[in-house]
């Protein structure tokens, strides 16, 4: 019998080393596939804001993508599957920028990212750098070593987003009119001596002709007249809990289509009314930008 409890209690002991180890080989696994990284990110311009010696660029619309200095990942931290040829130049310390397919190819650089299985159409893409986050001292300095890695190691898929320096209001809202105009988001304008902070910065705003948020979407309203059996508009919901009636901007495909109860979708408006509903809100998309899914087709 002590032999038996003895062979038991040793059976045990390997039996919880065993799970103890399987537990850290897990945990240790996950981490290799998540990073964990916490952006800085952009508030909203007003015109009370002087930003006369700021930088502005082109505010991309493309999916925010992460390089660690070994792989890519995106916003939320889902690694992400580009092919070799489009990774190999990239340098062993960290950028951040948009991998932007062109103006009006949001959609398309989506599917793209999405995707598990490395595709020749990652290679229809552009790294567009703005941040070398891990780098000491102020924007001009990160960026600066940014630019001189690809000076040394050109690349055909990534290139530092040009930056302007800001000499007054008018020359902002001309830049912003050219932008808007050729099919872009807006402009993003930034300090040149800002440190590198997690979260919103004052440091860091973007510029747009309208606002834009996100809400989630609480109910499908039937169409009349044109819209006859089809989507006539959604009814959303804000983070604070206001409801609201969204129904223009849709296209015939997306009234047949619209997106899911329960979904987040990114809309514009024109300010508040005293109500906090949006004013003149307008659809723009269905809010993938995250890409929280990987897909393996």
């Amino acid at each position: 019998m002590p032999y038996l409890n003895k062979k038991k209690n040793t059976t045990n002991a390997i039996l919880t080393s065993w799970c103890f180890f399987i537990l850290i080989y897990s945990i240790s696994s996950l981490s290799s596939i998540a990073c964990a990284f916490e952006p800085m990110l952009p508030r909203v311009y007003s015109t009370q804001i002087d930003v006369t010696g700021w930088l502005m660029s082109e505010k991309l619309d493309g999916v925010r993508g992460y390089w660690d200095g070994k792989q890519l990942y995106s916003k939320n931290g889902n690694l992400l599957y580009p092919p070799a040829d489009f990774t190999q130049n990239l340098p062993n310390f960290p950028l951040e920028g948009e991998l932007w397919g062109g103006h009006n190819t949001f959609e398309q650089t989506i599917a793209i990212v999405q995707r598990k299985k490395n595709n020749a159409d990652w290679l229809k893409l552009k790294f567009a750098i703005f941040d070398a986050p891990a780098v000491a001292g102020g924007f001009i300095q990160r960026i600066a070593k940014a630019q001189k890695w690809f000076i040394d190691h050109p690349s055909n898929y990534a290139f530092i987003i040009k930056q302007t320096k800001v000499h007054n209001t008018k020359q902002l809202q001309n830049q912003l009119a050219t932008i808007e105009k050729a099919g872009g988001e807006g402009l993003i304008v930034r300090k040149a001596d800002a440190s590198y902070i997690k979260g919103r910065s004052h440091s860091i705003l973007k510029v747009k002709s309208y606002q834009d948020a996100e809400a989630t979407v609480i109910d499908h309203l039937p169409g009349k007249g044109r819209n006859n059996n089809r989507l006539g508009a959604l009814l959303v919901e804000l983070e604070n809990g206001i409801r609201f009636r969204l129904g223009s901007g849709f296209s015939d495909h997306e009234r047949e289509h619209p997106p899911a109860i329960g979904e987040s979708i990114t809309f514009k408006y024109y300010g508040n009314y005293t109500s906090g509903i949006p004013k003149f809100p307008s659809y723009i998309r269905l809010r993938r930008d995250t890409v929280h899914k990987i897909t393996t087709n």
